[in-house]
């Protein structure tokens, strides 16, 4: 059994396809419409046949409701792992990326957090080698 698509829900589509796109640097998998609905989907370019992530639009009462709860409490909607998170901050904040967390050394890791500008706090990890 493997995790094929995962969900995070966004305020505007638009904007979040060119955070995660431009800014992150994840490429589109999915885009598109049927009527209003948008099946918007990114994933990252080194694993193409990886995980989806699904950028759905907030306009459930209890998606938003759970995506602000998230924000307001810091939790991140998302977890992304990296190989190199001193790089991939200096990267992603150059493209103008707005990190609430800078690569910060926690036990076994070191986490960064930045916002999506879509609602979501998003966190790279690095994990620590033994």
């Amino acid at each position: 059994m493997k995790i094929k698509l995962t969900t995070i829900y966004v305020d505007d589509q638009e904007r979040a396809l060119r955070f995660y796109t431009d800014i992150v640097g994840l490429a589109v998998r999915a885009d598109f419409s049927n009527g209003p609905y948008r099946w918007l989907t990114v994933i990252s370019p080194d694993e193409p046949e990886g995980t989806e992530l699904q950028l759905a639009l907030n306009d459930n009462p209890a998606g938003q409701a759970y995506q602000q709860a998230m924000f307001q409490q810091g939790q991140p909607a998302v977890m992304f792992y990296s190989d190199d998170i001193k790089g991939d901050h200096e990267r992603i904040a150059a493209r103008g990326g707005q990190f609430s967390m800078k690569p910060t050394e926690v036990t076994g890791s070191t986490i960064a957090q930045l916002n999506d500008t879509c609602g979501n706090l998003i966190q790279i990890t690095q994990l620590a080698r033994w």
